[in-house]
């Protein structure tokens, strides 16, 4: 058998240790994700009042006009939610939500209820005069209505158009009025005060411009309160919104995990216990139409799931993946396959795609709990599919090769240029992508992670005397790939360990190309000097 010089020992040393890092790195962070985390006890597993919306089904959006939710549904929501909260806010008239505080005065519960507005007079119109009509029939169900759901911050009706829709409601019901928004938004429009009954503000720290960490967020709520409330002297304020998504890209320090929501909801409660103060909790389901607009996060606001299982309870700790051995298992599978089909020779070559292929089971099963959160159709979850399978490829590939370079021999072919090409296009464009447009787009790390390490890998244990100029479409993209991962560390002002992983896979898969292409130009340098000599 043909034999290739063997790299450096140092070399073979580091790279061993990096596959049992990278197999370790798997395995414990799916055994972390398992991990009980104790967290302060809520005051009482009851809530004062949460927002409502029925359309958590698989197609069910309030954007169909032709969406209706039956009475019965509604009936059976309310029944339950009716166990764990004493109010419920809604957010538009219509699509059956009309007959929500006759079925929630069945069940002791009072409403908060919402009038939708937006661009179109007409529609709002319908709403105004379907609120009207439900408020004069249930005024004793009633806490207030919202007349609009954060109009302003959408940019959809001046302060001076809301108030004349506001007068509107104010002089047709006999129960409190008042318009929900970001607290900003009310600091920056306070001349509406005088158009509501009492002034009712969102708090989300997750999605604030400068998003606040789960352990500082009752706090920012708190002084956001004080804030709003110096504002406004002797008028009620009304928090109408605030949580914490349990899934989602994380913003900076604010991470979106079922603990962190537990933990946000949990301390809240404390909080709002000791200042007596109104508030609203978004959300009672999770809401799978959001994620078009608001990307996974959206999606994943409800103390229940779409399913109304409840996500976490109010005492006692906290576990972010029950099934976290799935994981385990997963990397399990990956070994046994990478060392199926790695055509093995030796017991070191088996070793080596071992480890390779547990961390990448570990790494795809990351992925595919993440596509289980974001993936909104067949089509999505047919590229991510697709795209996952490729890596896969790519990795198997990818570790034969650094198994024969480990064990010294000539080496098994390594993926072709087009695929390292491939996917140093896919990467970038990802790049820019979040560069440019990520406020609502995940880090896909567990897809990424398989060929950035593999290439790093390959590359440090290179043959010396193979020294092959990359393509000029390979370095054009490489020469990006740090900067572009560089600014997304920046935009999460350095806060997000997500995004440090994020800028190591881009430099992971682009040091290798720059490195190759040095190293061909200094090749090219000593042999334009040597040729005087020749001649």
């Amino acid at each position: 058998m043909p034999s290739a010089p063997s790299p450096a020992p140092l070399r073979q040393r580091l790279a061993w240790l990096a596959l049992l890092l990278l197999a370790l790195a798997g395995a414990g962070w799916w055994w972390a994700i398992g991990r009980p985390v104790a967290l302060p006890d809520a005051p009482s597993a009851r809530i004062a009042c949460v927002s409502y919306a029925p359309f958590r089904k698989a197609g069910e959006s309030p954007l169909d006009p032709h969406a209706f939710i039956s009475p019965q549904r509604i009936d059976a929501d309310l029944r339950a939610l009716s166990q764990r909260f004493d109010c419920v806010r809604t957010y538009s008239q219509g699509q059956g939500l009309s007959a929500v505080p006759g079925i929630a005065s069945r069940y002791g519960m009072k409403v908060l209820l919402g009038i939708w507005l937006g661009r179109d007079r007409k529609a709002n119109q319908q709403q105004i005069a379907l609120g009207i009509a439900t408020a004069r029939k249930y005024p004793q169900v009633l806490r207030g209505v919202i007349v609009g759901n954060e109009v302003l911050l959408r940019g959809e009706l001046s302060s001076a158009q809301l108030a004349v829709y506001l007068g509107e409601v104010r002089a047709a019901v006999s129960v409190p009025v008042t318009y929900a928004d970001v607290w900003e938004f009310w600091l920056r429009h306070p001349e509406l005060a005088s158009s509501v009954d009492f002034i009712t503000i969102h708090i989300l720290p997750y999605w604030e411009d400068s998003p606040v960490s789960p352990e500082r967020a009752v706090q920012h709520v708190a002084n956001v309160y004080a804030r709003v409330q110096r504002a406004f002297p002797g008028r009620r304020v009304m928090i109408g919104e605030t949580g914490w998504p349990s899934a989602g890209r994380p913003r900076q320090a604010a991470s979106a995990s079922v603990v962190n929501e537990a933990r946000y909801l949990r301390e809240f409660l404390r909080y709002a216990a000791t200042v007596h103060m109104p508030y609203n909790v978004i959300e009672a389901f999770d809401q799978p139409w959001k994620r078009a607009q608001e990307g996974t996060a959206g999606g994943y606001w409800g103390i229940f799931d779409a399913h109304a299982r409840p996500k976490f309870a109010m005492q006692g700790p906290v576990v972010e993946e029950p099934r976290w051995w799935l994981g385990w298992l997963a990397g399990a599978a990956g070994a046994a396959l990478f060392v199926l089909l790695g055509g093995r020779r030796r017991r070191r070559d088996a070793l080596a795609l071992a480890l390779a292929g547990f961390a990448s089971g570990c790494a795809l099963a990351w992925q595919f709990r993440q596509m289980a959160f974001a993936c909104r159709d067949a089509w999505e979850w047919t590229i991510s599919f697709g795209a996952c399978a490729l890596a896969l490829v790519t990795a198997l590939w990818l570790a034969r090769a650094i198994a024969a370079r480990l064990a010294g021999r000539a080496a098994a072919p390594a993926p072709p240029a087009w695929l390292r090409l491939g996917w140093l296009f896919v990467l970038a464009f990802y790049g820019l992508l979040l560069v440019f447009d990520g406020r609502y787009r995940d880090f896909p790390l567990g897809l990424f992670a398989l060929p950035c390490a593999g290439y790093a890998l390959l590359d440090w244990l290179r043959d010396p005397r193979a020294v092959v100029m990359p393509l000029l479409e390979e370095r054009f993209l490489a020469a990006w790939l740090p900067l572009l991962g560089a600014i997304v560390v920046l935009q999460e002002a350095g806060l997000t360990p997500v995004a440090w992983l994020w800028l190591g896979c881009n430099l992971a898969l682009a040091l290798p190309v720059l490195l190759g292409w040095r190293r061909a130009r200094r090749q090219a340098r000593q042999r334009l000097r040597l040729q005087p000599q020749q001649a």
